[in-house]
């Protein structure tokens, strides 16, 4: 069983930067993989980032490639998502997604995940 509990989100301007952070508790963290998805207001939940169990792996979605930053620190438990030059299409909700695995490449589904965290908020403004 893992708790998530995101913090990070906010207000910011179009073209900053921002960190999103997911808190795990758990002593199993380091064999999860880890993902960040996000929802817009009347859109289904979409895929933003994954990382392997080692962090070796990452994924990205085309729409954040280049601009975001999937990270883990197992000591920590903690997943980050460096997010930079940011628009306005990226407000959302983020969530933080957790499941086991200890091989292969993160998935992208959200159907994929067991475990998820309540969200925080993210608004850029234009």
């Amino acid at each position: 069983q893992v708790q998530l509990v995101e913090s990070g989100g906010g207000l910011v301007q179009a073209g900053g930067s921002l960190r999103l952070s997911c808190a795990a508790s758990g002593r199993t963290f380091s064999s999860y993989a880890m993902a960040w998805f996000r929802q817009a207001p009347g859109k289904e939940r979409e895929f933003v980032a994954a990382i392997s169990w080692s962090g070796s792996t990452t994924l990205y979605a085309d729409s954040v490639k280049g601009r975001f930053t999937i990270s883990r620190d197992n000591a920590k438990n903690t997943v980050t998502l460096q997010m930079n030059s940011l628009k306005p299409e990226d407000t959302a909700v983020y969530y933080c997604a957790a499941r086991p695995q200890l091989s292969g490449t993160p998935y992208s589904s959200t159907r994929a995940y067991d475990y998820w965290g309540q969200g925080t908020q993210l608004t850029v403004s234009s």
